[in-house]
């Protein structure tokens, strides 16, 4: 573990995460996803944490591992299809992962979602934190329509409200 990613992580607090994503961006986030879903029957939640701290960091956890665990405490994977969706970024690391349910990832595939998320990580690059974000679950959009399209049943079954931690 390096001691400027320590250092990343100690200055990540809340604040950053809140000029990179005030009000209105959440707001305009919690929209595109109300409107994603409406096209497919997929799931998707989009998590923005400031930094690691305390165990996770101190043990080098890598956003990865991180964005699967916020997978599982949030229960994305509870859907009735298999078909939910996880957008991870990790402020202070300035990366973003895809995590997925098995249904869905039997039919994309690892290549699919890396493309996504460098596709978002160069917006955040950029100082683009809300259109990447929107850009990535357009993305993640067509990949949902494709594979799991809207029918009658469908019904919206994790919240559309972006997560901040």
């Amino acid at each position: 573990m390096s001691l400027k990613r320590i250092g990343n992580h100690l200055l990540g607090n809340r604040s950053r995460v809140r000029k990179a994503f005030p009000p209105q961006s959440l707001a305009a986030i919690e929209q595109a996803i109300k409107a994603s879903e409406a096209s497919h029957a997929g799931q998707i939640r989009f998590v923005v944490e400031g930094a690691l701290d305390g165990a996770p960091l101190f043990r080098n956890q890598l956003a990865r591992e991180r964005a699967i665990d916020v997978f599982a405490q949030l229960r994305v994977w509870d859907t009735a299809h298999n078909n939910g969706v996880l957008i991870y970024l990790l402020l202070a690391d300035r990366d973003v992962e895809i995590v997925v349910d098995r249904g869905i990832d039997a039919r994309v595939g690892k290549p699919g979602w890396e493309a996504i998320c460098q596709m978002m990580e160069a917006e955040f690059r950029a100082g683009h934190f809300e259109q990447g974000v929107i850009k990535g679950i357009d993305a993640v959009t067509r990949h949902l329509a494709t594979h799991f399209p809207r029918d009658a049943g469908s019904v919206n079954e994790l919240p559309d409200a972006p997560v901040v931690l």
